[in-house]
């Protein structure tokens, strides 16, 4: 077929809840005439589609609507949709858990403390109607489309419990006489089919909340680039809308603004903010032929470039794409007690069928009454509240614990995965290192620093990144400003200016060698020495020689040493990745004790070096902070982000530093390991009372004893095992991590 009559298209996807409602939307689709490929992307609800002109996004919307999805066509912002999509979904999900816990509360009350109190039956017939069948309908809805898939999981669970404990109560609500006039009381268990629905969807808006964060992170990734830019004509300068500019326009950049497009500078020079690309708080000089990238931020000269890249073909177009991609790419890890239900579920309805047959069959007089008691008895007590309790009561308190210790946990599978990370990328600017430059060193010629307001004055007016970083040392060292008598700032090599009488200037060694100075052996030694341990040396002087040496360098955080060292006591490779030279790179990975380290890295080689990492099948976690870590954050199967860093950054990544410590990455480590203990344990008392209380629910005892175990008691057994789950659940609160 002509490629040309192939349509290549994104559509945000509808009524998607869980990685069976992807695949589904990813086969119909695919099994549609006229489609030739569709890629489901979980993490932000869209698919991407290949279709042939027999068809049209029309009919793809109602091959899906068919069977409960829908696409979004007449978008012309897919962000804007996929984002206004998600929020929709978690408003709909907040409202639907906070009404049935509204509604759930007297019936619980009724149910626990009045429960022989006559009205009370009908109170909570009343109030369980909407909290099942209206709020939690969505568990009902997606169960039958695990059963038409012949699957099961935990909506399964929670629909077939909640369903027949219902549907026996109310039967128990209209007629109690069928079981007075057997001698037995008529029990209903309303309390327990709502409390499960409210907590089952408490757990769903917690996932709704951390998916809807995704949206977010490329939200500001996108507003980095500008709407509008101002052409060069030959009739002058004109604004126009960025979607309307083309490759080999001529764009002016003023100062404070950001780069719109990517190109290569065509007049003036200045210097530009590429810390989202290299994650360096240098900014970058720029003069003519050099690059530029959309989403810089210009400082302070105006410059103008030719446009060579524009829409999707930019930088930043393409860091946003790699970022969808490596969210999308990890497929949704199937959540343990759904894998659970899956057997569990089909386990119970055959237990509970068996014991009906067997009742039925060897019964006697009371046949019926005792087996329709028993199958109901095991189906209740089989209830999945505690199951249902296991993971998000402990992930409830890890989370808290986290942020008690300054660690923020958005994402549970984070939390659930951090136990296994066996290697750690740290990003180095910022991440090991303080992120601003300081003053590491400085030198007097003359051993004193009479002239240092001569330096303050000279550097106070300097446009150069690291002139910040001199003038606060001097400041805070009571150096007072003097007035110059003229100032010139030299494009690429530091500025000068005149001082009763006397030239001073500030800049690098060609500055330097322009006055005709030059270092003794002993001065150039020790620039060379500061060099090697990644310093940047300043030259400071005047026309009869050099007065001051400064080595200006980003400092390494105080417990970066001691965070790396833990890290590898737990067993866990730690690999730096930086945007920095290799001299400065070596100098760094040697004094914190890592072995693994790469320089000169693009935002796009940090995802390529965790792939690769991934491919070696290690459990991976990136720890960056700027913009240029967010597609290696994504594509990590742990992302932490230090708390400083960029907004995008931490929106990306499902665990936040705050206080940027890195001594709290491997605490984040050890909190995952307790709560994943806390867990299993859940999950043992989940089904501990199953394992004893489904034998004696289904009349094991009877022969020997004549013991037939009371609905109304199974209900209490279950209550009890939630209680146990989420009494162990607290216990993590005292636990140090």
């Amino acid at each position: 077929m002509n490629k040309e009559m192939i349509q290549k298209q994104t559509f945000p996807v509808t009524g998607m809840t869980c990685a069976a409602c992807a695949s589904s939307v990813e086969t119909i689709l695919t099994h549609t005439d006229g489609v030739q490929s569709a890629a489901v992307n979980f993490a932000t609800n869209t698919v991407q589609v290949e279709y042939d002109q027999s068809t049209n996004p029309d009919l793809l919307n109602e091959a899906l609507t068919a069977i409960g999805y829908g696409l979004i066509i007449n978008s012309k912002d897919i962000n804007e949709s996929i984002e206004n999509e998600q929020d929709k979904k978690y408003q709909d999900v907040k409202k639907r858990t906070i009404w049935s816990a509204i509604l759930t509360l007297p019936i619980f009350i009724i149910g626990m403390f009045f429960m022989d109190w006559e009205p009370g039956k009908w109170i909570s017939l009343t109030l369980s109607i909407p909290v099942l069948f209206f709020f939690g309908k969505s568990f009902y809805i997606n169960a039958w489309k695990q059963t038409k898939h012949g699957k099961a999981n935990m909506d399964t669970l929670v629909a077939l419990s909640t369903g027949i404990a219902f549907l026996f109560s109310l039967f128990n609500t209209f007629f109690p006489e069928f079981w007075t006039s057997k001698g037995l009381v008529p029990h209903v268990y309303y309390e327990a089919a709502t409390v499960i629905i409210t907590f089952i969807s408490f757990g769903k808006m917690l996932e709704e909340k951390a998916k809807s964060n995704t949206s977010s992170a490329l939200k500001k990734l996108i507003g980095l680039q500008p709407k509008t830019l101002t052409l060069i004509t030959d009739h002058g300068e004109k604004s126009i809308p960025i979607k309307e500019v083309q490759v080999g326009d001529k764009i002016l950049v003023k100062p404070g603004e950001k780069v719109p497009v990517d190109g290569k500078v065509s007049s003036g020079s200045t210097f530009i903010d590429e810390g989202m690309i290299s994650g360096e708080p240098i900014p970058v000089e720029k003069t003519i032929g050099n690059p530029v990238f959309a989403g810089t931020i210009n400082q302070k000269g105006s410059f103008q470039f030719i446009a060579e890249k524009v829409g999707e073909s930019t930088l930043l177009s393409q860091i946003i794409q790699r970022v969808q991609e490596a969210q999308g790419s990890k497929a949704p890890v199937q959540k343990l007690v759904d894998k659970i239900a899956s057997i569990f579920v089909p386990t119970v309805l055959g237990i509970a069928i068996l014991t009906f047959i067997i009742w039925m069959a060897f019964g006697g007089e009371s046949a019926f009454t005792h087996a329709l008691l028993t199958s109901i008895a095991v189906l209740v007590i089989a209830c999945p509240c505690a199951l249902g309790l296991a993971t998000p009561t402990a992930i409830m308190v890890g989370m808290g614990k986290g942020a008690e210790n300054n660690i923020l946990i958005r994402d549970a599978e984070s939390l659930e995965l951090g136990h296994r990370v066996n290697t750690v990328i740290l990003d180095k600017t910022g991440t090991i290192t303080e992120g601003k430059p300081s003053i590491k060193s400085i030198e007097w010629l003359n051993g004193n620093s009479d002239e240092s307001s001569i330096l303050l004055a000279l550097e106070s007016q300097s446009e150069h990144p690291l002139a910040t970083a001199v003038v606060s040392f001097l400041q805070e060292n009571q150096s007072k400003s003097i007035s110059l008598e003229s100032f010139e700032s030299v494009t690429g090599q530091g500025v000068k200016a005149q001082y009763q009488g006397k030239s001073y200037f500030v800049g690098n060694l060609r500055l330097l060698e322009n006055f005709k100075l030059s270092l003794s052996t002993e001065w150039n030694s020790k620039a060379k020495k500061w060099e090697q341990e990644a310093q940047t040396v300043v030259y400071f002087g005047n026309e009869e020689g050099l007065i001051a040496m400064i080595g200006i360098q980003d400092q390494i955080k105080a417990s970066s040493k001691a965070a790396i060292k833990q890290l590898h006591e737990m067993g866990i490779e730690v690999h730096m990745l930086t945007g920095d030279n290799p001299h400065t790179a070596d100098s760094v990975a040697k004094e914190v004790g890592i072995k693994q380290f790469k320089a000169e890295v693009l935002p796009s080689d940090k995802s390529e070096y965790v792939k690769i990492l991934q491919s070696q099948g290690k459990i991976v976690a990136m720890v960056g902070d700027g913009i240029n870590d967010s597609e290696a954050l994504a594509q990590a199967d742990v992302s932490i982000a230090m708390g400083h860093g960029s907004d995008i950054a931490m929106d990306v990544a499902k665990i936040t530093l705050i206080t940027s410590d890195l001594q709290k990455v491997p605490q984040a480590f050890n909190l995952s390991k307790l709560t994943v203990n806390g867990i299993k344990q859940n999950l043992f008392w989940a089904f501990i009372y199953n394992l004893i209380g489904i034998p004696i629910a289904a009349g094991i005892l009877y022969p020997i004893n004549g013991f037939l175990l009371d609905p109304m008691i199974a209900g209490s057994a279950m209550a009890m095992s939630s209680v146990s789950v989420v009494a162990n659940s607290l216990r993590l609160k005292g636990r140090k991590i």
